[in-house]
């Protein structure tokens, strides 16, 4: 039994999110002290997530070694994250006005707290229009994209210098790629470390979560809880299921396959914290490593599924909760913003309120106050979110893979079966 804890990290994150609960709530004070060890966790993963992600799409671009097919594949996979996350926006908006989570709460908006949301409004200012979200990717200098983290601009580097590396001399292509080749190896070393600390960032990140909202939390706000949680599954299983049943293949086997990476975010709240190991996992399936390099980040700012699903079911139900009616032009309003404002989440401390502040800032009836309502279970909120998001994106790379032709449906299903192992599990 020993043996088999020490020798699985899905046991391991197991046991770390039980003595999480157990220790949150028999020793309030001590569990709030072990923040750190959950915020350590994270800044050790995103310290290598800039680096990580340029160097395997750049190499995904050079092994493609067709600048066509690149071009052909990015198109798709854009394409393919709109229609996705354009259902997820209405299945929200949906959820929202069948089940009316917010209605009822008669919420006197000047007797809310703005304090907290300071900081949130002054964020979202910087993305509630179009251009600026497309200047905010065009990062200041080359350097400034990694030290500040931003995937989008570190995907667009990572573009440029890929395609930039085809169109010079293949020998020095060469040199350059293998130079990258080897520092990509110990970036992915330095992670495989640092991912044996996910048990103790899990265990930090649950205690305090538990001591500091207790047990009961999910009463004041419950039921807008039960509803997204309900409804991010019935996305998982019918919408994702659907997508992966087209492709040859069952959703069950697929969430087993990743079950250790999805416990890590659910402790987490935080689907940055598996990025490497997923792409690791896709590659296993059968999936072409050009293929896996350019969906998964791109997913990760494009293809926020869970997120698109709270988005708008969080202004409809700060709507009815401060008992204002939308119009129906308000509705597509919102819809239209959020498919931008969505494609910036990624990155930004406290992303959920920052997106959802710049949304609710186009319809001037509604009040970026309401958003205090949801500081209290933004992190319950989270842990699903991040889950769906996870998943959505690894789904998304199996459906490009198969309009693509890039994966080997046999060895995939070979995987997915059980029948053989990936080295993230032994």
């Amino acid at each position: 039994m020993f043996n088999s804890i020490k020798s699985s990290l899905f046991l391991q994150v197991v046991i770390a999110l039980i003595l999480g609960i157990i220790i949150g709530v028999f020793f309030h004070d001590f569990s709030l002290n072990l923040k750190p060890l959950g915020d350590g966790f994270i800044s050790l993963i995103k310290m290598l997530i800039a680096p990580i992600v340029f160097c395997v799409v750049v190499l995904g671009i050079f092994g493609a070694n067709d600048i066509k097919k690149m071009g052909k594949v990015g198109a798709k996979t854009i394409l393919y994250f709109e229609i996705v996350t354009t259902i997820a926006l209405l299945i929200g908006i949906a959820v929202a006005y069948i089940f009316k989570p917010g209605v009822g709460m008669n919420i006197d908006v000047s007797k809310l707290d703005s304090k907290d949301m300071s900081t949130y409004v002054e964020r979202a200012e910087h993305l509630s229009s179009g251009s600026d979200f497309i200047l905010n990717i065009i990062p200041k200098t080359f350097v400034s994209a990694f030290s500040q983290g931003d995937i989008l601009q570190v995907l667009l580097i990572a573009i440029l210098f890929g395609v930039s590396l085809l169109l010079i001399p293949r020998p020095l292509a060469n040199v350059v790629s293998h130079g990258i080749e080897a520092v990509s190896e110990v970036f992915f070393k330095m992670m495989g470390l640092i991912i044996r600390l996910a048990p103790l960032g899990v265990l930090g990140s649950v205690a305090y979560t538990t001591a500091k909202f207790g047990l009961d939390s999910l009463i004041q706000l419950g039921y807008l809880v039960m509803l997204f949680y309900v409804t991010c599954i019935i996305f998982v299983v019918m919408i994702l299921g659907g997508i992966l049943k087209f492709c040859g293949f069952n959703i069950f086997h697929f969430l087993s396959y990743f079950k250790a990476e999805l416990l890590i975010v659910l402790g987490t709240a935080s689907s940055d914290s598996v990025l490497p190991q997923i792409m690791k996992k896709l590659k296993a399936l059968g999936i072409k490593d050009s293929t896996v390099g350019l969906v998964i980040p791109t997913g990760y700012s494009f293809n926020l599924d869970g997120f698109s699903i709270y988005l708008t079911l969080g202004v409809i139900f700060i709507a009815q909760a401060c008992d204002i009616e939308l119009s129906f032009a308000q509705l597509i309003s919102i819809l239209l913003v959020s498919l931008i404002t969505s494609k910036g989440a990624h990155g930004i401390p406290g992303s959920a309120l920052v997106i959802l502040a710049a949304t609710l800032s186009v319809i001037p009836s509604l009040p970026a106050i309401g958003l205090v309502l949801l500081l209290s279970v933004d992190w319950f909120i989270g842990i699903v979110r991040a889950c769906t998001n996870l998943i959505g994106n690894c789904v998304a790379t199996v459906a490009i893979a198969h309009w693509e032709k890039d994966i080997d449906h046999r060895q995939a299903k070979t995987v997915l079966s059980g029948q053989r192992e990936t080295s993230m599990d032994r």
